[in-house]
């Protein structure tokens, strides 16, 4: 009898194990299959079908890696920026000083925003408005440590600037190929929006290539921005955009909101255009942009029924500048461009973003539309006007200097502002000169307290000088004036 019962005993305990094993075994098999969200390979709604989707749970995205790697990398940049208030003069104080009474008068305001440690020791990666006009930098670390930063240069085309700390062995976070995201690629923003340090937020790429046209005046601008929906707010400026593996695909300058806050659009200046900016700056001081020469756009209907275009993917010239990089290929008008050094370019921001990737000298090769017949012919691109290297001497003998250009002023202009000899800035570019306070028009008599009469002179104690240029003159209205910018070399 008691051996029945024992047996019946190890019987009970023997069927339990196996069923708690048979359970465990079928649970790991489910949590090792994919998820799938659907009723039926048949559903339907209203005649409407829908498609199956599985997803394994590997594809669910994991950040830990990327926000870990990049988190340290990105620093807090706090500026003092000093602005000019305009107010009107009281009549009663203009009865006793006359119109000599001050009209305006200098503020000390404080900004902020992000940077990217792109290099060991100690440079960074922002945007131009962040640091524009700042007179005092500082940066803080992920790890709370404080220093201060001198500008390195700004390309305001871009929003693109790169300042410097005094330090070595920090964290960077390595570039990417930019032109190898794809539309709905997931990417992380780390930023310090609203003082919030070390701030990460994820989304997806919504749009490459955008142009949001924002900017008004004159000055050369070039927009071909990441969009993405990840959210980015004020202080976000100068941040990091990174993908899954932690490399930087962007840096975060803008959002379109009514509200100045976040409001599902946020957009970042591509890797492969901050690399070559931060690039030309540490080798030359100065972006060294190359021109194609053609205006044109974006094909329309109209465009493309004319020329008997199948797509309007391209960008349409309608006019090549006589001897520029296009001209001196064989470019003409109604062409339409395709590709540019491999790449497709299926709009004009396109087109900008990768001309503005290449070097003066360096060759690509083009793929355009003529007469409804593919072609493709070699370019050798060339400096674009008003970019030049310090010294470089254009046609009408003018001389770039920090992205001005210098002439010996004119006999009726020194008559006029009662001076012997001096050089004038004919014209102005974006660059050190154009940040120092530089202004067309200006006559320039000193140089780091050496006289000068043309611009050979100025260029020549310039590239002496290790630290500094002090410029001293005055300016096209007659008042005396100086200013100065360091070389950063």
């Amino acid at each position: 009898m008691k051996k029945n019962a024992m047996t019946v005993v190890l019987s009970v305990i023997l069927s339990a194990l196996a069923a708690y094993g048979i359970v465990r075994t079928a649970v790991r098999a489910n949590a090792s299959q994919d998820v799938s969200f659907n009723s039926s390979d048949a559903a339907s709604f209203d005649g409407a079908r829908y498609r199956t989707v599985n997803l394994a749970q590997t594809d669910y995205p994991d950040f830990t890696y990327a926000a870990e790697s990049a988190v340290d990398a990105v620093v807090y940049v706090a500026v003092t920026v000093r602005q000019t208030q305009n107010y009107q003069i009281d009549p009663f104080y203009r009865f006793f000083f006359g119109d000599e009474a001050p009209q305006s008068r200098d503020r000390l305001t404080q900004g902020s925003g992000s940077g990217v440690i792109i290099r060991s020791d100690g440079y960074i990666v922002t945007n131009n408005h962040v640091v524009e006009n700042a007179t005092e930098i500082n940066v803080t670390l992920n790890n709370n440590k404080t220093f201060p930063a001198h500008v390195i240069g700004t390309d305001p085309a871009t929003d693109v600037a790169l300042i410097k700390i005094e330090a070595d062995g920090l964290p960077t976070i390595p570039f990417a190929n930019s032109d190898n995201l794809r539309l709905g690629e997931w990417v992380l923003a780390i930023g310090s929006p609203y003082d919030l340090r070390s701030t990460i937020t994820a989304g997806i790429v919504s749009a490459k290539g955008r142009a949001m046209g924002q900017r008004s005046g004159s000055e050369l601008k070039i927009e071909s921005f990441i969009q993405t929906d990840a959210a980015v707010n004020p202080g976000n400026s100068g941040g990091a955009l990174v993908n899954k593996a932690g490399e930087l695909v962007g840096v975060n300058t803008a959002i379109i909101s009514q509200t100045g806050s976040y409001s599902g659009y946020s957009f970042a200046v591509p890797s492969n255009i901050v690399r070559k900016i931060a690039e030309d700056l540490i080798d030359f001081g100065q972006v060294r942009r190359v021109m194609l020469g053609i205006t044109g756009g974006n094909l329309t209907d109209e465009i493309a029924k004319e020329l008997k275009l199948s797509s309007l993917n391209g960008v349409y010239i309608n006019e090549v500048q006589k001897g520029s990089t296009a001209d001196k290929a064989g470019l003409k008008k109604d062409d339409v461009i395709l590709e540019l050094g491999g790449a497709k370019v299926n709009n004009m921001s396109a087109l900008q973003e990768k001309v503005n990737s290449f070097h003066p000298g360096d060759k690509a090769e083009i793929k355009f539309v003529r007469s409804g017949s593919e072609r493709t012919e070699e370019l050798v691109f060339q400096e674009a006007a008003g970019e030049a290297k310090n010294g470089t001497v254009d046609e009408d003998g003018a001389v770039a200097f920090y992205g001005a250009k210098l002439a010996p002023a004119s006999k009726e202009t020194l008559s006029r502002l009662g001076l012997k000899k001096g050089v004038e800035i004919v014209s102005l570019g974006s660059g050190k000169m154009r940040e120092a306070g530089a202004s067309e028009g200006f006559v320039i008599q000193y140089v780091n307290d050496q006289p000068v009469e043309n611009a050979k002179q100025v260029v020549d104690i310039a590239n002496k000088s290790k630290r500094a240029v002090f410029i001293e003159g005055v300016s096209a209205s007659g008042r005396a004036s100086y200013f100065g910018f360091g070389k950063d070399e």
